[in-house]
């Protein structure tokens, strides 16, 4: 079957696909490469933005984060790879067997998760609301996992709202590991109220606080403060920071480590930018 005579729902999988492998789009090229009509295009990207996989703009459509808006999870699972990995195997040396530790559903602590795998440092309690970290943990021996109940959102695969906030302030852990869309003058920001407040209610359940981020996060802003960065005891990076973004963090008297992306790992078409 030509893809012209793929019917929506086959159509829109494609679609998604290609846009959360290249970021992007215009609806002419989507056109040219479903066969389609202009008209029939801009349906289908009506459904996937109302399914909050992409976002419309004028002439196309897009899978990447703005101020405003986060992107789909499996955009995030995609990008900064080595990044990510570089920030978790530093995480990872500041967790000891007996502690509880909280994940959020960023997919930079979803990399401390998959290292938790391996089963090198159990016993452990994990508690988190992120369904990614959940999957990937509920088999594993060793490790007593907590999972944060709410109401499930899709474009995060985690669980959020209000039942999510009060479970969490009725536990206590060793370390919350978080991340975040942003990074600037002293302060986290994210894109949406609802996942600031889960973030929030996670970072005051915690003896101590780590934020994890890759390079692409300093110097920017979104269109909530998260917090003030004085409330993490330690903010990781990868070795992808400039100077000026460092900077930054020095002026504003936050303490950080630079963390050395694997040297076996190469950059490649993983290096977007923006993604928790």
């Amino acid at each position: 079957m030509n893809n012209a005579q793929q019917g929506p729902a086959a159509r829109q999988s494609a679609m998604a696909e290609q846009v959360l492998a290249e970021g992007s789009a215009t609806a002419a090229e989507l056109a040219e490469r479903f066969g389609v009509s202009l008209m029939t295009i801009h349906r289908d990207l009506d459904e996937l933005e109302r399914q909050g996989i992409v976002r419309k703009f004028r002439g196309g459509v897009t899978a990447q984060p703005s101020g405003v808006f986060e992107s789909n999870v499996q955009y995030r699972l995609k990008t900064m790879r080595a990044e990510k990995a570089a920030v978790a195997e530093r995480a990872l040396k500041m967790v000891e067997p007996g502690m509880a530790i909280m994940l959020d559903d960023s997919t930079s602590t979803l990399e401390i998760a998959r290292r938790l795998r391996l089963g090198e440092v159990t016993p452990l309690t994990v508690v988190t609301n992120f369904l990614e970290a959940i999957n990937m943990l509920s088999d594993q021996r060793g490790i007593h996992l907590m999972a944060l109940g709410g109401d499930y959102d899709p474009l995060h695969s985690s669980f959020l709202g209000v039942s999510c906030v009060e479970a969490i302030g009725q536990l206590r852990v060793d370390v919350c590991f978080a991340s975040t869309s942003a990074v600037h003058g002293g302060y986290a920001y994210h894109q949406e109220q609802h996942i600031v407040s889960v973030k929030r209610a996670m970072l005051d359940a915690a003896a101590r606080n780590v934020l994890l981020i890759d390079h692409t996060k300093l110097a920017r802003v979104a269109l909530h403060r998260v917090v003030p960065l004085s409330r993490f005891d330690l903010l990781l990076v990868d070795d992808g920071a400039s100077a000026e973004a460092l900077r930054d963090l020095d002026e504003n008297k936050v303490p950080y480590e630079v963390c050395a992306k694997p040297a076996t790992v190469t950059k490649g078409s993983d290096d977007r930018a923006g993604a928790t």
